[in-house]
């Protein structure tokens, strides 16, 4: 197909076969793109499982046999504003979401005012809180029902400690109204998007699988650019 759209143009170019492809995706540096903006930057996180290429649900079903279901866990940190894909992580399903909090920060260029970052209950750690205090932002995290106040002066603590006082003055319910946490909503819509263009990976190298996921980020980076309408108020 590609090269019988070539022929016309009276291009000559070579059209890559799919091992060749297959072998380059491992090294294929993948640009995600952001659309510039101004103002500052309200960071919405989340992760959501992705399934591997495999026959593992038919062969229990077929055969009753056992296995190890294995699958990647995507993170992602989205603007809340413009609903792009600021920061991208993969790993496997064994990896804990709270510590690549620190990974997807590293990706946000520290010319860009982070003024919050909104996520769940899981990143309520002393490591998510400190990355969050270094950058010179609001952590927007709801307590664990059983979390206790930590001890030490450090910014991250005692920036989780009041979001605690908060919780136990107003409740959690009303918590969550008063700091916005339900805009994490946001990012919750934005994995269906993002699932509705890989859910699953077909790649078996798992660098290839990154590639894979980066690309459909990109992708998806670049619907939102051109889908999301431009709101302007009048009178």
């Amino acid at each position: 197909m590609v090269e019988s759209m070539l022929r016309p143009a009276g291009l000559d170019w070579a059209v890559p076969d799919f091992s060749t492809l297959s072998r380059r995706q491992k090294d294929l540096q993948v640009r995600i793109p952001v659309q510039k903006k101004q103002g500052c930057l309200h960071l919405l996180v989340d992760s959501t499982g992705i399934k591997m290429m495999g026959e593992g649900e038919w062969k229990v079903k077929r055969h009753g046999a056992d296995y190890r279901r294995q699958w990647r866990k995507v993170h992602l940190g989205i603007d809340a504003q413009t609903l792009e894909i600021r920061a991208m992580e993969m790993t496997d399903n064994r990896t804990g979401d709270a510590t690549m909090l620190p990974e997807l920060l590293s990706q946000i260029p520290a010319a860009e005012g982070l003024v919050t970052l909104t996520t769940d209950g899981a990143y309520d750690t002393r490591l998510c809180h400190a990355a969050i205090a270094e950058r010179g932002a609001a952590a927007i995290i709801p307590p664990r029902r059983n979390g206790q106040f930590w001890k030490g002066s450090s910014l991250g603590n005692q920036a989780r400690n009041e979001s605690l006082r908060s919780v136990k003055y107003l409740g959690r319910t009303l918590w969550k109204k008063w700091s916005g946490y339900h805009r994490r909503s946001l990012v919750e819509t934005k994995m269906h998007c993002f699932k509705l263009l890989a859910d699953r990976v077909k790649s078996r190298d798992f660098d290839r699988q990154v590639a894979e996921l980066q690309i459909c980020a990109a992708i998806l980076n670049r619907f939102t650019a051109l889908c999301t309408p431009q709101t302007v108020r009048m009178g």
